[in-house]
């Protein structure tokens, strides 16, 4: 009988088996020669790390305190929580952490549990992987920032803007293009006065971002000063108020301005008499006789300022008798002359008071930037720089015999304000409620026909649908010459909400 050798290749691998020290199980053989279920039972890897812990929230600014006195923002089942849960365990850097994820709990419970898997070393280097559930419950408590907020004279820092003007729609123009830039979020409180705002900020930096900002939107200057609150004469630290003193040009859109000699020739030989069409960063004049545009800074004006001599407040009604435009050629100019402007008609113009209609008519001849958009039955606003009691320097220096009778401004369309607000559909958003600086006045209304008129103007800012009011029926009561806000030009006034945070924290 032959034996043939098998090869050890082809033959199975067959494990050796223990006992289990505890229980007699038959298991492989591990450094603690016990099973897993022993194992757990002699040993907890997890001793020591907390199995409850307490998550401080604010609810004013929905933030929780990250030890030992930061406060973070951080939404539910995020990240940024996640993280925040896990440094509240104090043991957990004796072990090594494989996962960990949250599980759904009541959202009205206040209370957020987190699955954490863990690996540790067991006895002579057995590693263990165990699982466990970490509960937190939500404890509301204010923190620093708005508990100062709250006390209301609280600030370290704040903006003081001014505009010494008769009209306040500026401001109603710097709100909204806070509002769209986000620049007021560090606020600690805003107040209103009679003649600027007040900003105020916990520290010099939020103040002194919001007055970069408002440099670079407006033509103004601003002074910077502090004041010692205390001395700590051991530590050797200072406390300081910091205030910022705006001033903006008291120039506003639509008035007639009156340029120094100097300036005229430094701006290319323009009428002293100018038209204020726009206020961005700089003022921007035109010259309604020559269609001659140009732009003052910031800089320029307070080396040489100069005042309003006619405000939208002495505004009156012309209608349109006759008109015809002028070809460019017919219009004087000379070498040298600054921009001429693209988009304004010069023509002749003949009007008559509103007031005087149908009487003896007293026809005005005047020239106007407005020969594109104006045909004879038309209403339109202008001053009467012969009537008007001007008392400025620059004025009183220039030859009367060519200061014009009557400066049209922009085209009216009728005195029907009320269906005028009826039929606006769009809205713009304020501060806040409480500081609403563009209450239902008539100077807001007429911001806000503006708006309508100017599509340049409105770009800057947000206009928001009105969910409250409906598309008329009627439209017929509507003049469809009437200037509107179309409605892919308005935002929707969308309010998102986690419903489930505002059931946790409310």
């Amino acid at each position: 009988m032959e034996f043939t050798e098998l090869s050890t290749d082809l033959m199975p691998e067959v494990k050796s088996q223990i006992l289990c020290c505890e229980c007699a199980t038959p298991i492989e053989p591990n450094p603690t020669n016990m099973c897993i279920g022993c194992l757990r039972t002699q040993v907890d890897i997890t001793e020591g790390i907390p199995k409850q812990a307490i998550l401080y929230f604010c609810r004013n600014c929905e933030r929780y305190l990250l030890p030992p006195g930061e406060w973070v923002k951080a939404a539910l089942e995020s990240r940024e929580l996640l993280a925040l849960c896990l440094k509240k365990l104090k043991g957990l850097s004796r072990v090594k952490l494989v996962d960990a994820g949250f599980i759904w709990t009541e959202p009205h419970s206040k209370r957020i549990k987190v699955k954490i898997t863990v690996h540790g070393e067991v006895m002579t280097g057995a590693t263990l992987e165990q699982i466990f559930i970490v509960e937190y419950t939500v404890s509301h408590q204010m923190c620093n920032d708005c508990h100062r907020t709250e006390a209301k004279d609280y600030w370290n820092a704040s903006v003081q803007v001014r505009q010494k003007a008769i009209n306040k729609k500026t401001f109603y123009y710097l709100e909204q293009l806070i509002l769209k830039h986000k620049a007021h979020e560090n606020t600690v409180a805003i107040k209103p006065i009679h003649d600027g705002l007040d900003f105020f900020y916990a520290n010099e930096a939020g103040a002194r971002k919001i007055t970069d900002f408002i440099i670079s939107v407006l033509p103004c200057r601003y002074q910077h000063s502090k004041k010692l609150i205390s001395h700590d004469i051991h530590s050797n630290t200072y406390n300081y108020k910091f205030t910022f003193s705006i001033e903006i040009v008291p120039i506003s859109k639509d008035s007639i301005v009156c340029l120094p000699k100097k300036l005229v020739h430094q701006l290319g030989g323009i009428n002293p008499i100018c038209l204020v069409y726009k206020v961005t960063s700089g003022i921007h004049l035109i010259d309604v006789s020559s269609g001659q545009v140009t732009e003052v800074s910031a800089n320029v004006y307070w080396r040489q300022p100069f005042n309003s001599i006619c405000n939208p407040k002495q505004l009156k009604e012309f209608v349109v008798i006759d008109i015809e435009p002028i070809k460019d050629k017919e219009i004087k100019r000379f070498p040298g002359q600054g921009h001429i402007s693209k988009k304004h008609v010069i023509a002749d113009i003949w009007v008559v008071k509103s007031e005087d209609l149908g009487l003896d008519q007293n026809t005005i001849h005047a020239r106007t930037h407005l020969g594109g958009i104006l045909k004879p039955g038309d209403s339109v606003l202008g001053y009467t720089l012969s009537e008007n009691n001007i008392n400025d320097d620059n004025f009183e220096i220039l030859d009367q015999d060519s200061v014009p009778d009557v400066i049209l401004i922009k085209k009216y369309y009728g005195n029907e304000k009320s269906a005028r607000r009826r039929a606006r559909m769009w809205k713009l958003k304020h501060l806040a409620e409480e500081i609403d600086i563009g209450s239902e006045n008539n100077e807001y209304n007429e911001f806000l026909e503006d708006l309508e008129e100017d599509p340049e103007l409105r770009s800057n800012i947000n206009i928001y649908r009105d969910s409250k009011k409906q598309i008329p029926v009627d439209s017929d009561c509507i003049d469809p010459m009437m200037p509107q806000i179309t409605l892919e030009e308005m935002l929707d006034d969308l309010v998102i909400e986690d419903t489930v945070m505002l059931e946790v924290y409310n």
